[in-house]
């Protein structure tokens, strides 16, 4: 099976998850072929937020627990390095690109080296803003990673895709629709975004203003139930309308 099937595949295995924990297992379940093995990912808490409220920002986690509650009681998100670059670059990377691309104080050393101990050496880590402008951290880790560039591709697709079902779960009874009718334009920007486009370079492709490519883009993301641009993509992929 073709790297592009297992996509699919497992894109319609998270579809099917119906609850958190089962989209986190199934996550796992692709993401531990590839070393990462722990995952977390949440909403990110307004400043001063009770820690007892921090919880309700988690959408899927699958954690070491003492590291979690070490991580929580010694504030490391002020010195993570990969919270850090994850700000600052807004896009998938693994953990090492973090270590070397900022400097590694005393702080963020500790927080690292901490990591290690509970056998998070390495790992995935990427921002997502979902259609409402919350920001959702991802990370995943594990002892040993190893990824191509085809399998980093294929894990941030579908790590995104399951946020997105995570999030569905979490903020409503999931709908099942049978039938979904886009339009030509619908799926043309579709396509264009499967391919990274933005909906400025949509918008020149196309012929059209790039507020009319954002508004065909956000009716297509209604019409498919989707939380976020990739996840959108991913099912449209996986109902077939784009290819």
């Amino acid at each position: 099976m073709g790297m592009y099937d297992r996509t699919l595949e497992y894109i319609d295995q998270l579809q099917h998850a119906g609850t958190a924990v089962a989209v986190c297992e199934r996550l796992l379940g692709i993401t531990s072929n590839f070393g990462l093995t722990a995952l977390m990912a949440g909403t990110v808490p307004q400043p001063g937020t009770p820690r007892g409220q921090q919880k309700d920002h988690v959408l899927l986690c699958d954690w070491p627990g003492e590291w979690l509650e070490r991580y929580v009681a010694r504030n490391y998100v002020d010195h993570d390095p990969v919270v850090s670059h994850m700000k600052q670059l807004q896009a998938p990377f693994q953990w090492r690109e973090a270590s070397r691309s900022i400097v590694v104080d005393k702080s963020s050393d500790e927080v690292m080296g901490d990591a290690r101990a509970f056998k998070l050496r390495d790992g995935l880590a990427f921002p997502l803003v979902t259609l409402d402008g919350q920001i959702v951290m991802v990370s995943l880790g594990g002892e040993a990673v190893e990824l191509s560039g085809e399998e980093f591709g294929m894990v941030s697709l579908a790590s995104t895709y399951a946020i997105g079902r995570a999030m569905q779960l979490h903020t409503k009874p999931t709908k099942v629709i049978d039938h979904i009718e886009l339009t030509a334009r619908e799926r043309e920007c579709l396509q264009w975004a499967a391919v990274g486009k933005s909906e400025w370079e949509i918008s020149q492709i196309l012929g059209i203003s790039e507020h009319t490519s954002e508004k065909h883009l956000l009716n297509a993301k209604s019409k498919l139930g989707a939380a976020n641009r990739v996840q959108a993509v991913a099912e449209a992929i996986r109902r077939g309308y784009i290819s």
